[in-house]
C-alpha cells in the first residue's frame, strides 16, 4: 500500500527497516474481513506471518509518537482550519478479558454501556465539517496499575509515565500537544464525561482555549453572580478561614431547561444529512460558574438544543465563545460531537481498532498508530473522490481495498493450507487447557 510510504522514515533505522511489515500491518487492518487480528492479517496479506506481525507490534522500536505527530500534521493539512475545524475530546473502551494486558482493569466501557474488564483509552479527533480523522491518543492507567511498579515494569510501562492522570489531564495534555503540533481549530468539544465538574472548562479557558463542552442535567450553576468570599475571622484562636462561601444557591442545568418558557426557544437548521436536514429548538443564556474552591468565577453561555424527531434528543453545553455567535453557530459546534462517535464507529468496524492482540504498552500504541493511519487513508480517499463519489463511506473503501489489493487465499491450495492451520491451532489450545486441568485435579504425591 503506497500510503505507508510516507511514514517509511519512521519505521528505519540504521539496522532495521520493518516498513514492509508496517505496510502490511496497515494494508491487513483494511482488507482482512470483520477480524482483523494478526492470524487473520497473516491468512490475507501476502508475505505477512503472524509471529513477523507480533514481532513488529511488541519488540520493534520505532517511536509510535513521531508517527502519531506525522499522521496529525497530514491530517491538518486536510482539515485544519482556525474558524471551522474542532478537536473533539472522547473516550473508547475495549473489552478484554485476564488481568495482564496494559492498563486493564474493572471500568466504565462506554460501548458496552457498564463496568467490566477492558482498557480505556482517551482519543483526540480533528473535525471540519462532516471529515473527522483521529490524530492522539493516551492510554488511561488506572490506580491499581500506576500503584502497582512491577505490574507496570511487565506490562513495559516507561517509567514516566507510570504517574496517574485522570481522564481529564490526558485530555488537557492532548490539546497542548495538538497545540505544539501546530495543528489548526477553532475549538475543543468534549462530552459530559469531561464536563461532570467545571476543572476541564477552566483550564481550558485559562489555556486561552474556545471551547463547547457538553454537561449532565445535575451540573450546577448559578443565575447570579455567587461572589464567592472568605468569612471574617472571629475572636476566637485558629486559623484564618481559607475556604470560600456564597450567599447564592446554584441550580442544576436541568432544572434550568425544564424552567425554559416557550417564547425563548427557536428553530434553526444545522446542516444536511443522509436522512435530510437536521433542525432543532435551541436557546441560550448566560450562566455563573463557580469551582467551589477559590474566588474565580466565570460567566460563561449555557446551550440546550432538541432535535425534531418523534423521540427529541436534549443536550446541554456550556461554552465560552463570544456572545456575537449566531444560536445557528453555536448549535452548529455543540452536534459536531457526532463526526469522534463515527470516527470510533469507522475504525472498530473498517480498520480493527478493538481486533488486537497484544499486551505490552508499545505494541498497544503501535497498534493504535497504524489503525489512525489507515484511518487517515481512508479520509484521504473520501476527500479526493468528493465530487465525483460524495457518498463515499470507510465502509465502501474497505469493502474495494478487500477485493482489489493482492490477496493471498485466494487459492484453492492457500484456503486449505489456513483452514489446516487454524486447526491445529484450535488443537493445540484444546490440549492446553486440558491439561491445566489435569493439572489441577491430579492428587498431589506425599512424601514419605
Amino acid at each position: 500500500m503506497s500510503f505507508v510510504n510516507n511514514y517509511t522514515e519512521h519505521f528505519q533505522s540504521y539496522r532495521h527497516d520493518v516498513s514492509d511489515k508496517a505496510r502490511q500491518y496497515a494494508s491487513g487492518l483494511m482488507q482482512a474481513g470483520s477480524r482483523k487480528n494478526m492470524d487473520r492479517i497473516a491468512e490475507v496479506v501476502p508475505e505477512s506471518k503472524s509471529r513477523n506481525l507480533q514481532q513488529f507490534l511488541t519488540h520493534s522500536k520505532w517511536n509510535h509518537r513521531e508517527v502519531v505527530d506525522h499522521v496529525a500534521q497530514d491530517a491538518d493539512g486536510f482539515l485544519g482550519d482556525v474558524k471551522n475545524a474542532c478537536l473533539l475530546i472522547d473516550e473508547s473502551g475495549f473489552a478484554k478479558q485476564g488481568k495482564a494486558s496494559v492498563g486493564v482493569a474493572r471500568q466504565w466501557l462506554g460501548r458496552l454501556g457498564k463496568v467490566d474488564n477492558g482498557q480505556v483509552a482517551v482519543f483526540g479527533a480533528l473535525v471540519n465539517g462532516r471529515y473527522a480523522a483521529p490524530i492522539d491518543v493516551r492510554l488511561y492507567l488506572p490506580e491499581q496499575w500506576t500503584n502497582d511498579p512491577e505490574r507496570c515494569k511487565r506490562a513495559g510501562v516507561p517509567e514516566e509515565e507510570r504517574q496517574f492522570r485522570t481522564k481529564t489531564e490526558l485530555a488537557l495534555k492532548i490539546v497542548r500537544h495538538s497545540r505544539e503540533n501546530k495543528l489548526r481549530f477553532g475549538w475543543v468539544g468534549a462530552d459530559a464525561g469531561y464536563g461532570k465538574g467545571p476543572g476541564f472548562c477552566f483550564a481550558l479557558d485559562e489555556m486561552g482555549e474556545t471551547f463547547v463542552v457538553d454537561l449532565h442535567s445535575d451540573f450546577h450553576v448559578y443565575l447570579k453572580n455567587p461572589k464567592p468570599y472568605l468569612p471574617k475571622k472571629t475572636n476566637k484562636p485558629g486559623r484564618p478561614f481559607q475556604k470560600y462561601q456564597t450567599d447564592n444557591k446554584s441550580i442544576e442545568v436541568g432544572d434550568i431547561v425544564d424552567s425554559l418558557s416557550t417564547q425563548r426557544w427557536k428553530t434553526v437548521t444545522l446542516r444536511d444529512t443522509t436522512r435530510g436536514v437536521l433542525k432543532v429548538r435551541i436557546c441560550r443564556l448566560q450562566v455563573y460558574v463557580w469551582d467551589g474552591e477559590s474566588e474565580k468565577v466565570k460567566r460563561w453561555t449555557l446551550i440546550v438544543s432538541k432535535s425534531l424527531t418523534k423521540n427529541p434528543d436534549t443536550k446541554i453545553s456550556l461554552t465560552n465563545a463570544p456572545k456575537h455567535k449566531t444560536l445557528r453557530r453555536l448549535g452548529w459546534m455543540q452536534r459536531q460531537r457526532y463526526w469522534i462517535e463515527r470516527v470510533f464507529e469507522d475504525a472498530k468496524s473498517e480498520c480493527g481498532m478493538a481486533d488486537y492482540q497484544v499486551r505490552k504498552w508499545s505494541a498497544w500504541h503501535h497498534h493504535m498508530t497504524l489503525v489512525m493511519m489507515a484511518m487517515l487513508f481512508m479520509l484521504s480517499e473520501r476527500i479526493r473522490h468528493k465530487d465525483t463519489c460524495p457518498l463515499l463511506s470507510c465502509s465502501d473503501i474497505e469493502e474495494l481495498l478487500a477485493r482489489f489489493l493482492p490477496r493471498r487465499d485466494v487459492t484453492e491450495e492457500e484456503i486449505i493450507f489456513q483452514l489446516e492451520q487454524r486447526h491445529f491451532q484450535r488443537q493445540k489450545a484444546i490440549d492446553s487447557h486440558a491439561r491445566r486441568q489435569n493439572e489441577f485435579f491430579e492428587p498431589k504425591s506425599r512424601g514419605m
